[in-house]
């Protein structure tokens, strides 16, 4: 016998149908009045800024989010050289694809010439053939030698034709290859642009969100900076100053025991050599650079980012420098901060990821971040990874 259910009663009540919107409703307004008091509480004249509104983490995360770009931007760098060159690579593989399609299609015509030949001929024994329309015995002797030349050359076509398709087959192979391999470098340009977007936009919008009293702290801050950065870079200019003063004197020294026949293996390894009139020329262009906007990714005329203005400066010296700040620190003679000379490039942090145009006095000239230009700055407001002197 079929039990009956009886059916569930429903309790009426704030937790079920529009009850519970009710109720939802309401704590969502009393949520907002009370943020919203909160908030006018806060914006009131005289009142401090919540813990959580600290301008000194706000810089501090900006910072951070603008070396994350500059990170990126050179990763982005990177993949873009790759995919320029595999592009360049696979337009010439294509190149020689068709041509090699075109001799192929050559060979094929021939063997195709001497294959409807045989065909016109029904496959006559070529002796029947040659008895049949010869005229004279010496008619038969021109056309046997004339049968053999063509048997020769029919061989050489098949032969012609099968090397073309084997070599037109490899080339194909390679083009494939090759765009499959263009088609991961896009990829991969495609997600650092992505990541170097991302990175910017949510700076931009920690720095959009500030009003404008905590953009009045930030603004004091970055001051503030500035000025222990300039410091920094006056104290460095002198002790460089000292240095080569001290470097010189050994050096006199040495010279002079040299000429009296002294022992000189007290002297110090000399400095790496300037590039003189190549470092005014790069340097020469910088500046006049100097307030162009940095773009990520930019390499001029109109926009840089760190490296493609180094790059450019460098270029117009005539000495090419690779594209991101990763290659071009491997690019001429490594050279200690006391010995930094105009013209040197100068790196930053541990991941290497900017880079500047020293121009001496402790100053360099880069292109710094997003919403800046290219400018002149103390090398000490960054930490320095190393130095290096273009060759």
């Amino acid at each position: 016998m079929a039990s009956h259910r009886k059916p569930r009663s429903r309790i009426p009540g704030p937790l079920t149908g529009h009850g519970r919107r009710t109720a939802v409703g309401f704590t969502t307004a009393a949520l907002a009045s009370v943020t919203l008091l909160s908030q006018t509480a806060n914006a009131a004249p005289g009142a401090p800024e919540p813990a959580s509104r600290s301008i000194e983490k706000v810089k501090e995360r900006v910072d951070t989010l603008y070396h994350q770009a500059e990170t990126a931007t050179q990763r982005y760098n990177a993949a873009k050289e790759r995919t320029d060159q595999q592009r360049a690579k696979v337009d010439k593989l294509l190149d020689s694809v068709a041509q090699r399609t075109e001799k192929l299609n050559e060979a094929r015509r021939t063997l195709g010439t001497y294959a409807a030949a045989q065909y016109r001929d029904g496959g006559m024994a070529r002796s029947a053939a040659t008895w049949l329309f010869a005229d004279s015995p010496q008619d038969v002797f021109d056309q046997s030698h004339l049968m053999d030349r063509l048997t020769g050359r029919q061989k050489q076509a098949v032969d012609d034709f099968q090397a073309q398709r084997a070599k037109a087959a490899e080339e194909r192979g390679r083009a494939a290859e090759s765009l499959a391999s263009l088609t991961a470098s896009q990829k991969q340009l495609k997600t650092q642009k992505k990541t170097v977007q991302a990175k910017l936009t949510e700076a931009r919008q920690l720095l959009a969100n500030l009003t404008a009293k905590e953009k009045a702290r930030l603004a004091a801050l970055e001051k503030k900076k500035a000025e222990e950065a300039r410091r920094k870079a006056a104290a460095l200019a002198e002790k460089q100053r000292q240095e080569a003063a001290a470097r010189k004197k050994r050096q006199e020294q040495q010279q002079e025991q040299q000429q009296n026949g002294s022992d000189s293996s007290g002297s110090t390894a000399p400095s790496a050599p300037s590039n003189g009139s190549k470092a005014a020329q790069a340097i020469a262009f910088a500046k006049a650079q100097l307030g162009k906007p940095y773009v990520w990714g930019a390499t001029g005329p109109s926009s840089f980012d760190c490296s493609g203005l180094t790059q450019a400066a460098w270029k117009s010296a005539g000495i090419s420098l690779p594209r991101t700040t990763w290659d071009q620190v491997k690019t001429g003679t490594r050279v200690s901060t006391s010995e930094l000379q105009p013209g040197d490039l100068v790196f930053f942090y541990d991941d290497i990821s900017h880079v500047g145009l020293y121009i001496g006095d402790g100053m360099m000239i880069h292109a710094p971040k997003p919403g800046d230009v290219v400018k002149k700055a103390p090398i000490t407001e960054m930490p320095i990874y190393g130095s290096v002197r273009p060759a």
